[in-house]
C-alpha cells in the first residue's frame, strides 16, 4: 500500500511542477477548449466535483481521447498546484507522459 501512496504523491508533486512551470491548462472552459484543439492529453477533474460538469468533462475526454483523471479530490489537487481549480489539464508532453507513467504502475500494484 505504500507504494501506491508514494506514486501518489509523485504524481501531486509533478502537477506542482507543471504548475510552476506553466504547463497547466486551468478551469472548465480553458479545459474543454485545449481538449477539443487537441493541445493536452491528460485531464484532471476532482473525485468529489459536480456530477454534471464530470460527466461533460469524461464525454469531452474520451471523444478526444484524452486520459481522465479522477483519483483525487478537490483538496489534493487545489493542494498539489497551488489554486483552487477543480479541472485543469497538462499541456505538455513530457509532464503527461511521466504521470501517465505513474498512474499506470499505482494500476498494476
Amino acid at each position: 500500500i505504500c507504494s501506491s501512496l508514494l506514486i501518489t504523491e509523485q504524481i501531486l508533486n509533478l502537477l506542482g511542477l507543471a504548475m510552476r512551470a506553466g504547463k497547466l491548462v486551468l478551469g472548465t472552459a480553458p479545459t474543454l477548449a485545449a481538449i477539443r484543439g487537441q493541445k493536452v492529453s491528460l485531464a484532471f477533474f476532482p473525485s468529489d466535483g459536480g456530477a454534471s460538469q464530470a460527466k461533460k468533462i469524461a464525454d469531452k475526454s474520451s471523444f478526444y481521447n484524452v486520459r481522465l483523471v479522477q483519483d483525487y479530490t478537490k483538496q489534493q489537487l487545489t493542494d498539489a498546484i497551488g489554486v483552487n481549480r477543480g479541472v485543469f489539464a497538462v499541456a505538455d508532453h513530457g509532464f503527461s507522459r511521466k504521470i501517465k507513467q505513474l498512474i499506470s504502475e499505482k494500476e498494476r500494484n
